[in-house]
């Protein structure tokens, strides 16, 4: 889950043909029906593509209000209060959270500091250092620390284990200020992944989750990189963890989408298989998706991100109709999976609405037959 907004668009993506991708999107094998440059989506209502925000996947005034006020003023008390005003056990406090870490990283990226100029972030520095009972500055740093560690590190040296150790005693001194907060906790699975927690210590951790918010999305969207091959676990053992989360979800619960996540999480690097998006392992999770939209609150704050991974699998199953049902929702925001794993999130999410948009029209559609 640690790839909200701060990943911003540096390079751009090819628009008519989209080329062999890397990891985790594999390849469209075909130019669908009607051609991309022929499909205009501002007919649709869409926003023009310089205006997508990168930020978060779906809105949230507050947090852009406050996060203004904090990056211009330099003053965290409004940080502070958001936080403190927000559900601790909800998945909103949770990217808030990561929003708060995530400006305060890119802020030290961009302006990291020098002899006559203060380095970036430094409300957080000062939050901690007025504030440092505050558990939810303690959370933000927490993260902050997480997303330095992923960002400036490379995962297996000293510096990357540096920083992941000093993440840990911050997860720690959170979950010391606020017992029955999941959040640090929840920070810590990121931790865990970096720093190759054996199982047993894992599922300590993953327990201690379970206790404070069972039905925790972000959480689990963690928890499903730990057990990834790629890190310390196996595909098969993904695939379950996902599979026992979705059969366990509470009515109404985004869980039932979890074995999408898992599918994309080990989408092939290549794929030539003609028709792979229409198989059964894509289609049952799909339709797994597909349930947990319908099934969900309106405003649950993770119901975009369930809805920009159906995007993904939708338009590259070549169901268009049901990818525009998607696009509308969504429209606007782009800073979930898989458009920020692009050097361009705005760019690889415009792409696909394209495509989305000429194969609806090619099959009929219209934005007269679009349900809104």
């Amino acid at each position: 889950m640690e790839i909200l907004w701060v990943l911003i668009a540096l390079v751009m993506l090819g628009f008519v043909v989209l080329p062999f991708m890397r990891r985790r999107r594999g390849m469209i094998e075909q130019v669908p029906p009607g051609h991309p440059d022929a499909a205009d989506p501002s007919n649709y209502g869409f926003v023009r593509q310089e205006e997508l925000d990168v930020r978060m996947p779906g809105p949230d005034q507050d947090l852009l209000d406050v996060l203004d006020l904090v990056q211009r003023t330099q003053d965290y008390r409004a940080a502070s209060q958001l936080l403190a005003g927000t559900e601790a056990e909800g998945e909103l406090r949770w990217q808030r959270v990561q929003a708060f870490a995530g400006a305060a990283s890119l802020e030290l990226q961009q302006r990291p500091g020098g002899v006559s100029e203060s380095p970036g972030g430094q409300w957080l520095r000062v939050w901690r250092t007025e504030q440092a009972k505050d558990a939810g500055g303690a959370a933000v740093h927490a993260e902050f620390l997480v997303q330095q560690a992923w960002r400036t590190a490379a995962p297996g040296t000293d510096e990357f284990r540096i920083i992941m150790e000093e993440a840990r005693s911050a997860c720690a001194d959170a979950a010391l200020l606020a017992p029955g907060d999941p959040i640090p906790y929840i920070i810590e699975l990121s931790v865990a992944r970096g720093l190759a927690y054996p199982q047993p210590e894992f599922e300590q951790l993953w327990l201690k989750i379970l206790d404070r918010a069972p039905a925790h999305m972000g959480a689990h969207l963690a928890a499903l990189h730990y057990w990834c091959e790629k890190w310390h676990g196996s595909r098969a053992q993904a695939y379950q963890f996902a599979e026992a989360a979705a059969a366990r979800a509470p009515q109404g619960s985004l869980l039932a989408a979890m074995p999408l996540f898992a599918v994309f999480e080990h989408l092939p690097e290549v794929n030539l298989v003609s028709g792979f998006y229409q198989s059964e392992v894509v289609t049952k999770a799909v339709h797994g998706a597909l349930f947990a939209v319908h099934s969900a609150r309106s405003d649950d704050p993770m119901l975009a991100h369930v809805r920009h991974l159906l995007v993904f699998f939708l338009v590259r199953g070549e169901r268009w109709a049901e990818a525009m049902n998607q696009l509308i929702h969504v429209d606007g925001h782009v800073g979930a999976l898989p458009w920020t794993l692009s050097g361009d999130p705005a760019a690889e999410f415009a792409v696909y609405r394209a495509l989305a948009v000429a194969g609806y029209e090619a099959n009929g559609g219209s934005p007269a037959t679009l349900p809104h």
